[in-house]
């Protein structure tokens, strides 16, 4: 993909970056509100926390989930950090489609359930809890940057390297040029 121009990059790197941090926002929510309808005695506070989880399950992880993901795929494709290229983006690209996975078919469901029964469920403490601390590692990586190059990236640098010696014009030794 071509490289993105300074103004693009930018609006789509705040998009990423305010979509990811409303999801990891939102997830502490549902924790919140999961954690408070398990440790309560009051079957109308847990059924009310449910019914709460429910609407932002409903109506904003989803979305919010999946602009994550689109805007951080076309930040990786137009940039020179690429998609496989490093190991921290590669591994944040797999960690936030299994995080959207779960979220879709795993918790979704669990909350419908959990709002139409009305009864305490701790795994609905247990997968907000895993999904933070995915996305706090996400941020983490984000931020740090570590692992280096993938196999890939190894070889598109050697590739371009190679390319941009080959390429170069030779310098003749009585060049008129002055040198420093």
């Amino acid at each position: 993909m071509k490289q993105l121009k300074r103004p693009a990059r930018r609006t789509l790197l705040v998009t990423h970056v305010a979509t990811s941090v409303s999801w990891l926002g939102l997830t502490l929510g549902l924790l919140t509100l999961g954690v408070t309808a398990f440790l309560t005695n009051d079957a109308t506070t847990t059924q009310a926390a449910y019914r709460a989880m429910k609407i932002l399950a409903d109506w904003l992880i989803i979305p919010i989930a999946l602009l994550a993901l689109i805007s951080g795929v076309l930040l990786s494709l137009g940039t020179p950090w690429g998609l496989a290229r490093h190991r921290w983006v590669w591994t944040k690209f797999w960690l936030t489609l299994i995080t959207l996975a779960a979220t879709v078919f795993a918790l979704r469901p669990t909350i419908n359930d959990a709002a139409a029964a009305g009864l305490p469920d701790n795994s609905l403490v247990a997968a907000p809890t895993v999904a933070s601390c995915a996305y706090l590692f996400m941020t983490a990586i984000s931020v740090l940057k570590p692992w280096g190059l993938t196999r890939r990236g190894r070889r598109l640098r050697r590739t371009a390297t190679s390319h941009r010696t080959t390429s170069r014009k030779a310098v003749d030794e009585r060049s008129p040029a002055p040198t420093a």
